[in-house]
């Protein structure tokens, strides 16, 4: 559909969730005014949900944004929008299905919600198609620590729902598909709001919760990949849905398989493999999930030329979500640190992405993955050709290699007072300041967290 009746639609609902509000605020419970304009409400989600399977509005500073598009309309909105920011409500997610008798609960939860503080959840009751919740990535200007410390607890926040959504499969036989779509709203607006920081945090290193950081590290790496070609909106949460999903066949691997410290035997990898029938299986049966996504986990592991497995199935084609995932999926699991593994650096990943000359991975999107994460990606700790030592603050993507950097300690390994900030790519090799890059360096060696100096 073209952009104009879309936004005009998103303006529509908003000027109905103002006046619903507003209505909710002036009158007494069953008034006729407050009816009508639920009424007005309803229909204009339901016109909104025939583009789109759910409905995102998230507020951002002074910005309204609907499904990741700002509305041009929003500064009419100052006393909706502040109410709602005082009530911690920086996100809606309206999901298809909505009845009216949740629209009535929410609209008057809303016109009665009390200020907050700045980390305490919203205060509102349950739904089953409405989700409220705060966009906890704070103001857009990348880089800054308060940013940086909010996109860090949205991660590590995010690591515990995937520890919840794994044990609810354990014991129900089928994940929490609420819980997941909330989770995957917040990194979804973080991946198009603040794309860097949340990227920087997928290279913490952590054995202790690998399968939980995994779910999370490849959904943030698959959304990552799908918005540089384009992809946003509904689809962008499908696709990090699908791929937080896609080891959740893994539930029923027996655990001594899933936690063995050395290489698997034959046999066991046999049973191994089996996760991805089995996620596929778990998927299928749980309601409300994207299509796509027990096609990721039944996928994720074939290969274009026809290896990988389930065995024996070659296709003509994969589903771009699945080599999205794919690549994500290879590359989390050889750059984190495990009990019998130690990580690899990106060049030597991306070696492995790169090989048979195209045949199992599509090097077209490898390519792009390069571009995003860089041979240094953003948040490493490097050894610049200087001596000094530099912490990666953004990828350049004509040059995978010469990223810009922020130099903190000096050649002689002296930290420095004032940091300052290099464009490498634009750095002469033969001038005297820093040119390019040597090598990472751990981070342990010069205590420091390198997110915090981004």
């Amino acid at each position: 559909m073209p952009t104009a009746p879309r936004q005009q639609l998103a303006e529509e609902l908003l000027r109905r969730f103002a006046a619903a509000l507003r209505s909710a605020q002036l009158y007494s419970a069953g008034h006729p005014i407050i009816a009508r304009n639920l009424e007005g409400l309803s229909a204009a989600i339901q016109l909104l949900h025939t583009l789109e399977p759910a409905i995102v509005i998230g507020i951002v500073g002074d910005e309204i944004i609907v499904d990741d598009a700002p509305v041009a309309m929003a500064e009419t909105l100052g006393a909706l929008v502040s109410r709602l920011q005082r009530g911690g409500v920086e996100r809606v997610t309206i999901d298809r299905g909505v009845t009216v008798e949740e629209l009535v609960t929410f609209v008057d939860a809303a016109s009665k919600v009390e200020p907050r503080a700045d980390d305490e959840a919203p205060a509102f009751p349950a739904f089953a198609h409405i989700r409220v919740g705060r966009v906890a990535i704070g103001q857009r200007s990348e880089g800054s620590l308060a940013n940086m410390a909010a996109v860090r607890r949205l991660y590590s926040d995010a690591v515990s729902v995937a520890e919840d959504i794994w044990q609810c499969t354990q014991r129900e036989s089928r994940p929490d598909v609420t819980l997941a779509r909330t989770m995957i709203d917040g990194l979804a607006q973080a991946v198009a709001q603040n794309r860097t920081a949340l990227l920087a945090l997928t290279t913490l290193k952590n054995y202790d919760n690998y399968t939980f950081t995994h779910m999370v590290n490849v959904s943030i790496l698959t959304m990552g990949q799908a918005r540089g070609l384009g992809i946003d909106g509904p689809l962008l949460r499908e696709f990090g849905l699908a791929a937080l999903m896609h080891d959740i066949g893994k539930v029923r691997t027996p655990i001594e398989i899933l936690q063995k410290p050395d290489k698997l035997t034959p046999a066991e990898f046999t049973i191994m493999k089996r996760h991805t029938v089995d996620g596929a299986e778990i998927l299928r049966e749980t309601p409300d999930i994207p299509a796509l996504a027990p096609v990721v986990a039944f996928e994720h592991h074939l290969r274009l030329d026809g290896t990988g497995y389930p065995e024996g199935l070659t296709r003509p084609t994969l589903n771009v979500g699945t080599m999205l995932c794919g690549i994500a999926d290879v590359y989390d699991a050889m750059r984190s640190q495990r009990l019998y593994q130690q990580a690899f650096p990106t060049d030597r990943i991306l070696e492995v992405l790169k090989r048979n000359d195209g045949k199992q991975f599509d090097q077209h999107l490898v390519r792009r993955f390069v571009q995003l994460i860089g041979i240094y990606p953003a948040g490493n700790l490097v050894k610049l050709n200087t001596g000094e030592i530099a912490v990666v603050r953004k990828v350049y993507a004509p040059d995978a290699y010469r990223p810009q950097v922020r130099v903190v300690f000096d050649h002689q390994g002296k930290r420095l007072e004032i940091t300052y900030d290099v464009n490498l790519w634009e750095s002469e090799a033969a001038s005297d300041g820093p040119s390019s890059v040597i090598s990472p360096v751990d981070p342990v060696l010069y205590g420091i967290d390198p997110l915090t100096l981004m």
